[in-house]
């Protein structure tokens, strides 16, 4: 089956080409660096022929609210009508956990277009939507920088939305497009996909040798590279 990944040169999009190649798919990392640009639509009519599904995986480069909007609709139309013309029988696409109540984010706003222009475009869909990945631990880390400290929480709050401690790694999202292709040819849904984790081990890798100093909430300093646990803190 040839399946064409849209951002398929990313940090996602790589592991998902990887994850589809194993299970013996045709696929094809299609992304500007490959001639492929879902916004202008260049390449899109090549890159689709002949493919069943099509996962995309693409990201606005910039979050800023009109730059983000733009990005998702003009992406999402061009894709609904080159897959129309392809005959692709799936369209897969990542999104996020809870968008439709963040909306206060302009990108959470451009997002819900996203969603909402996969549905109507006559291909049948699946969403999958993701929590935070593990591998933007760093990320989420140097947001919460003070003074050049980290302050993160020692209390495991489970799935609550937001929570940085609901994360999971980059190849559960492959593995999960793997599995939408497999669905009937007309059936459409949202699949949501989180694996709930403990303080500790947000806390074990913020505080790795290779991050910043760690501080948890509480004041008490943690070293770079300590696993060491308050007695508040609990595994979930």
């Amino acid at each position: 089956m040839k399946i064409v990944v849209i951002g398929g040169t990313g940090l996602i999009g790589s592991q998902v080409v990887t994850t589809l190649k194993a299970a013996g798919h045709e696929v094809l990392a299609a992304s500007p660096n490959t001639g492929v640009n879902a916004v202008t639509g260049e390449g899109l009519a090549e890159a689709l022929k002949g493919a069943s599904v099509v996962v995309d995986v693409a990201n606005s480069p910039s979050f800023a609210d009109d730059a983000a909007m733009d990005f998702f609709v003009r992406a999402g139309r061009n894709l609904a009508e080159a897959e129309k013309e392809a005959g692709v029988s799936r369209h897969v696409a990542l999104s996020v956990v809870g968008t439709e109540l963040l909306l206060d984010s302009g990108y959470f706003r451009a997002k819900l277009a996203q969603e909402e222009l996969i549905a109507s475009a006559g291909v049948p869909w699946t969403l999958v939507r993701a929590t935070q990945f593990f591998e933007f631990v760093a990320a989420i880390a140097g947001a919460a920088l003070v003074d050049g400290v980290a302050r993160v929480t020692e209390r495991p709050t489970g799935a609550a939305l937001g929570d940085v401690h609901c994360q999971h790694d980059v190849l559960d999202t492959g593995a999960s497009a793997r599995r939408a292709q497999k669905f009937p040819r007309d059936a459409s849904c949202r699949i949501s996909l989180s694996r709930v984790r403990s303080a500790i081990a947000f806390r074990s890798r913020v505080s790795s040798p290779h991050s910043r100093r760690c501080r948890p909430t509480s004041g008490t300093p943690v070293a770079p590279g300590s696993t060491r646990r308050s007695s508040r803190t609990r595994d979930s």
